[in-house]
């Protein structure tokens, strides 16, 4: 699909279809009135009759409509104009697009970036649209033997604007390539959670960062069980003994700036697959285990975002990738590890496995000297019961990168939401043979998982992001978000906005 912005008037395109808005109660925005006005009142009379209302992601197509140019005309419902926000402007796109799949359109020419909505500029919008409509076409079905759909028809998506000056529109073709970027990013995230176990293993991951390096001239890296023996990352594998695919420490670097400006670290969760090791989960739903490796895909899709931006800045990927299974060489409830840190755990539940692997890549980071490192984990069961699938859990040792990210989620429509890192809460990974236990019973779990996280992220600034709940769906529609690409994508892109210019 490709898309453009051109500063048009609506009433003399010649397009497959023209998108116009329609407020609630039957008030047609400004691009819908200029077409009404060509069509002698056409639009105002279908209004009239009660087909419709405006409401909220309701959506009607006319067909040759008088003394207009294009095919059709597409009315999408917005709601009330005062309280439309976030949610109902993303829910109208989308309803655009669904409507626009189901016809013939090889075109189409839609006017939504002209609607106002609550404290959103048109740059915001452009993005979202981008985003959406990507999203619209989004398929898996690679796996599949017979692929049982038709191609989308819609090829091509003109953004129009009306009266537009030329910074606003200079910001929207940026905009239209961050959306694009974010998409391309969240795309591959997707792919990734959504392959089977028996194809994304630890080993794939490390190809499928080594391809991301060729492509965008990255630099690679991926250390094997010896080298990541030698450097005492003995948390890591001892989460990997009970598999028989080797664990990587996979490393992607992108250098946007000097080398001497300290890069941002995105450390992700990569387990391929989570059977709970020993402490063996339940069997129902188990398949979406293979979702626990969703906060190394939010990494692979964030570098491939900004690379194909080629954002200015500096970050570096983390990604410890492996197994937990079940198996006579398995690591047991009650052993005592040894972290690189040097810093050793009792390993009382191992279904609480992510914090080990993490941990490690957590000082394997300190090498880079780090401005800022950000873990990214479906860590915790408590978070979706605390935040369940909207918002995704955010925890730092920093107030103001905490409000950055949260403006980062505010901004790119990824919510999150901070919860407490106090000191009491330590307590309770007490641990009478080790120097901390990897689990802190029930009682707010998310938080004692970042408290654990916590102790081996004393050299930087750091955060930590809960995806749990939000890095895919069930059900019906199950599969991969591609969350928090967006928020990681637009917290980096801010950070754009505050560097110096190269020298």
């Amino acid at each position: 699909m490709k898309f453009s912005i051109k500063n048009v008037d609506p009433a003399k395109q010649r397009s497959g279809c023209v998108v116009v808005g329609v407020f609630e109660p039957r008030k047609l925005t400004a691009a819908a009135e200029a077409l009404d006005k060509v069509a002698g009142g056409y639009l105002t009379a279908i209004l009239r009759s009660g087909d419709m209302e405006g409401k909220a992601g309701s959506a009607l197509m006319l067909h040759k409509v008088p003394d207009t140019l294009c095919e059709r005309i597409l009315l999408v419902g917005l709601g009330k104009e005062r309280e439309l926000a976030d949610k109902g402007y993303r829910d109208a796109v989308r309803a655009t697009f669904k409507t626009l799949h189901e016809t013939g359109a090889g075109d189409a020419m839609l006017f939504l970036t002209e609607v106002p909505v609550k404290n959103r500029d048109t740059a915001w919008k452009v993005a979202q649209i981008t985003i959406v409509a990507m999203e619209s076409i989004y398929r898996f079905d690679r796996l599949k033997s017979k692929v049982e759909r038709d191609q989308p028809r819609l090829r091509k998506v003109i953004l129009g604007t009306v009266d537009t000056r030329r910074a606003e529109l200079a910001a929207s073709e940026e905009a239209l390539q961050q959306g694009l970027g974010i998409a391309e990013g969240m795309n591959l995230a997707k792919d990734l959670g959504n392959l089977a176990p028996n194809i994304c293993t630890p080993t794939y991951l490390a190809q499928q960062a080594t391809e991301i390096a060729r492509i965008y001239n990255l630099k690679a890296i991926v250390l094997e069980q010896k080298e990541m023996e030698k450097l005492g990352m003995g948390a890591l594998l001892a989460v990997a003994r009970g598999s028989s695919q080797p664990a990587k420490l996979i490393v992607l670097e992108y250098w946007g700036r000097t080398k001497k400006e300290k890069p941002v670290v995105l450390v992700g969760k990569g387990i391929t697959f989570d059977t709970g090791g020993i402490s063996l989960k339940p069997a129902a739903d188990m398949d979406e285990m293979k979702y626990d490796m969703c906060g190394a895909a939010s990494v692979l899709g964030t570098l491939t975002a900004i690379a194909k931006m080629a954002l200015p800045v500096n970050v570096v990927g983390i990604i410890p990738t492996t197994e937990n299974m079940p198996g006579g060489n398995a690591t047991k409830p009650g052993d005592v590890i040894t972290s690189m840190s040097g810093q050793t755990i009792e390993v009382l539940n191992t279904d609480a496995e992510g914090r080990l692997i993490l941990c490690d890549a957590l000082t394997y980071a300190e090498r880079y000297e780090p401005e800022t490192v950000i873990d990214i984990a479906t860590l915790t069961g408590a978070c979706v019961i605390a935040l369940g699938h909207i918002a995704s859990g955010l925890l730092s040792n920093e107030d103001e990168l905490a409000e950055e990210l949260l403006h980062a989620a505010e901004q790119s429509a990824d919510p999150a939401w901070r919860l407490p890192l106090w000191d009491e809460y330590q307590e309770q990974l007490k641990s009478n043979f080790a120097d901390m236990a990897n689990i802190g019973g029930r009682a707010a779990g998310t938080i004692t998982a970042a408290c654990f996280l916590s102790r081996f992220t004393k050299k930087y600034r750091w955060a930590h992001l809960d995806i749990a709940g939000t890095a895919w769906k069930s059900g019906k529609e199950k599969g991969g978000t591609g969350r928090p690409v967006p928020l990681l994508t637009q917290f980096l892109i801010g950070r754009t906005m505050k560097n110096k210019p190269l020298t």
